[in-house]
């Protein structure tokens, strides 16, 4: 189960996703399948079979998007956060063996294809919520349990 929490920029990144794929790539593929599809003999039609199959990726992409934006809630900064982990903080954290991360906790949404993010429901930020600079954080997973240590915490406003 994921928790349905997104930062505001993480929203508006999926609400522009969205509008682009409705109002630019949609409307294009739906050209180029006609036209492929003006052509004839559809079932050995390169165009029409790869458009058609980019068309139902693209319409279960804006019905996902959709439903998520619909049911996601945006957490602001708050000042009250200041000095503490909570949702949108970025951490720098460092582990006994002295390896340095720096990680943003964020929503399931937005840490695809980024390294440097992590859901909220990750084990490594059930660790650190509500932790302070200096507080150490034990994390435990299936591969290890690691003790890291809270050196900075700070927020976008």
């Amino acid at each position: 189960m994921k928790t349905p929490l997104i930062t505001r920029k993480g929203y508006e990144q999926l609400q522009q996703e969205l509008d682009h794929l409705w109002r630019v790539e949609r409307p294009e593929t739906t050209r180029k399948v006609a036209w492929a599809a003006s052509l004839g003999d559809r079932s050995e039609n390169a165009d029409y079979q790869y458009n058609k199959k980019r068309l139902r990726e693209i319409d279960r992409r804006v019905r996902y998007l959709r439903k998520c934006l619909e049911n996601l809630k945006i957490v602001d900064y708050s000042p009250q956060q200041e000095g503490r982990v909570f949702f949108g903080a970025t951490v720098e954290i460092e582990s006994e063996e002295g390896r340095q991360l720096t990680l943003k906790i964020a929503g399931y949404d937005e840490i695809f294809g980024r390294k440097d993010v992590i859901s909220i429901d990750s084990p490594m930020a059930r660790a650190l919520l509500k932790k302070q600079v200096g507080d150490e954080a034990l994390v435990k997973t299936e591969a290890a349990t690691t003790y890291w240590y809270i050196n900075e915490i700070r927020y976008e406003s």
